[in-house]
């Protein structure tokens, strides 16, 4: 209990932050303990959000298929159960372990900019950004990726039929499902925008009134959507009578959106960001996601110090320094690798690492400003992740989105597809600032078919004896989560205690150092702010993270659940059946 416990001032917090729900479901599969390594994981581990997206992968593994199959049920029923984060209208990133060839591969399914969306279609009269039309309705939107995602998944890696996999994701839209408290306070907050457009209404008034608590949310146009897709596959939703009703509603309501740019829609299969760290092999997302790019350099920043030797104080300032710098240089290179000329081998270098590292003063916060550069758009913090090892040593680290709170607010009649509203990731209007008060620049500009840049941040990390998979939402802060969480790992944590730790922050603009409940004590905030710091303490909890964990030596399966999220689950099964 090393580095992560001191940074977070957690040793005395940890035990009382675990739900005893979740602590019984993270508890691991017994196997046989083998004096090596063992060569294949005792069974399979899936952690998600909802449970229902648990219990559809669970169910696939157990009619035969492999982390693949279960990858394509896990998505797909999140996107049924929630609306509010993620969907079939979005798109998302796959990172996946193919353990047959041994082969890591990284999966890209984001959005892609119709060609109608210049900068000049988001301006309003005065040449100012149209806020309203770059975060509400079809001009928000980007051509949906994850449809695609799921056949390529289950066409390229999986064992079962497409039609099997889908099958508990449309049982759950057309049967439904009890509506949580997220999905109802998220749909009051976004219900002004939601209630503009017609098939919003149909889906989310259908029995009269808003989304309440505990009522069952059926979607039967969504059912028959995921139909399409099983028996057409990529057809199925970018040709014929799903596309059709698409372009239809998106022209209804003053987008332009053309057949060619559905029909056309494909995933892209890209090489991973790996590097090492203090003997864990790190297998990370590569744009058009920010996220692996920076944590290399965060990690090898970190590399330079023994930080268990730091104080509190000390270890808190250095790696709020080296989060600084990478997200300062997220801004200035990254962007989609099929538009942008990157640097990614020098930004990932040792070498680079240790200049950032030599601009780090020992006693003293570099303020922001003296960082130069511009800002860059960040991710929403309603996207979802889900991560899943199985008994071949497949794994999946998936996370998907449609952007904010329920996307761009905006059904497409008799599809039940809920559009994203992705082109506010792009910077739409150079050095204006988006809707989390961010802004970028050229590398991030919108072009016909470009995709926008992401911190979704989807991560393997392998040891001699152990491998952990695990990612987060939470916008720009999903990078620093699943920093804190490979740090945790390091550090000795059990994949539940790695996914309730309390979470600091620092991403360059603003100048803060945010941090959740029980993360830093005031001491440690006091000492930061001698430092130059501005800390902002206590603010409201943040992310979902969810991780499944092998441990070779002992050969047991382990996963953790956010308890943020009261209703996640993690699901383990071996031959006898699923244990809790």
């Amino acid at each position: 209990m090393r580095v992560i416990l001191r940074t977070l001032a957690l040793a005395g917090l940890l035990a009382s932050m675990l739900p005893l729900q979740a602590c019984a479901e993270a508890e691991p599969q017994t196997g046989a303990t083998p004096a090596a390594a063992a060569a294949h994981p005792p069974g399979a581990a899936i952690a998600s959000a909802h449970g229902l997206s648990t219990d559809a992968g669970m169910e696939i593994i157990a009619k035969g298929g492999n982390a693949f199959d279960a990858a394509v049920a896990v998505s797909s029923t999140l996107s049924v159960v929630e609306p509010i984060s993620s969907g079939i209208g979005g798109g998302g990133f796959f990172l996946v372990h193919d353990a047959r060839s041994g082969r890591d591969v990284f999966i890209d399914a984001r959005e892609t900019a119709p060609a109608a969306a210049t900068p000049e279609a988001f301006l309003d009269a005065n040449g100012e950004l149209d806020r309203d039309r770059s975060v509400n309705g079809p001009w928000s939107a980007g051509i949906p990726g994850l449809p695609a995602a799921l056949v390529h998944l289950a066409e390229t890696y999986g064992q079962l039929p497409l039609s099997e996999s889908l099958a508990p994701a449309i049982r759950v839209a057309r049967e439904g499902f009890p509506i949580y408290e997220r999905l109802a306070s998220g749909y009051e907050r976004r219900r002004e925008v939601m209630e503009r457009y017609r098939g919003s209404r149909e889906v989310f008034l259908a029995d009269g009134d808003p989304p309440q608590e505990g009522e069952i949310f059926r979607q039967p146009d969504l059912a028959r959507t995921l139909e399409l897709l099983a028996e057409k596959g990529h057809d199925g939703f970018y040709r014929g009578d799903v596309a059709d009703k698409l372009l239809a509603a998106v022209a209804e309501e003053g987008g332009q959106w053309q057949a060619a740019e559905l029909a056309g829609y494909q995933v892209k299969e890209r090489a991973p960001i790996q590097f090492d760290y203090r003997g864990w092999k790190v297998t990370t997302a590569p744009p058009p996601s920010s996220g692996g790019v920076a944590m290399a350099q965060i990690l090898q920043v970190l590399e330079g110090w023994d930080l268990d030797k730091l104080d509190a104080v000390h270890r808190t300032h250095v790696i709020a320094e080296a989060m600084r710098r990478a997200y300062r240089d997220r801004t200035l290179y990254l962007g989609d690798p099929d538009f942008v000329k990157m640097p990614i081998a020098r930004l990932t270098s040792l070498d680079y690492a240790a200049g950032l590292r030599a601009g780090i003063h020992p006693e003293k916060a570099t303020p922001s400003d003296l960082l130069p550069g511009q800002l860059a758009p960040l991710e929403d913090e309603e996207t979802t992740h889900f991560s899943i090892i199985d008994a071949q040593g497949n794994r999946v680290s998936a996370t998907q989105t449609v952007n904010l709170l329920y996307g761009s607010g905006m059904v497409a009649p008799g599809t039940g597809v809920l559009l994203n509203n992705e082109m506010d990731d792009f910077a739409l209007r150079p050095g204006t600032p988006n809707a989390f008060g961010v802004m970028g620049y050229d590398a991030n500009a919108p072009e016909p078919g470009k995709r926008m840049l992401s911190s979704m941040t989807p991560s393997f990390i392998e040891s001699d004896g152990q491998v952990a998979v695990l990612g987060a939402p939470g916008g720009s802060r999903i990078i620093t989560q699943v920093l804190l969480g490979i740090l945790a790992y390091d550090a000795g944590l059990g994949p539940q205690q790695v996914a309730a730790l309390p979470r600091i922050h620092h991403q360059w603009m603003p100048d803060t150092i945010a941090a959740e409940p029980g993360a830093l004590d005031e001491a440690t905030v006091r000492g930061l702010e001698a430092m130059g710091h501005t800390v902002s303490a206590g603010e409201r909890q943040w992310g979902n993270l969810q991780t499944v964990s092998w441990d070779k030596r002992a050969n047991t399966l382990s996963g953790g659940t956010d308890p943020r999220n009261p209703v996640g689950k993690v699901g383990i099964r071996d031959a006898a059946g699923e244990v809790p």
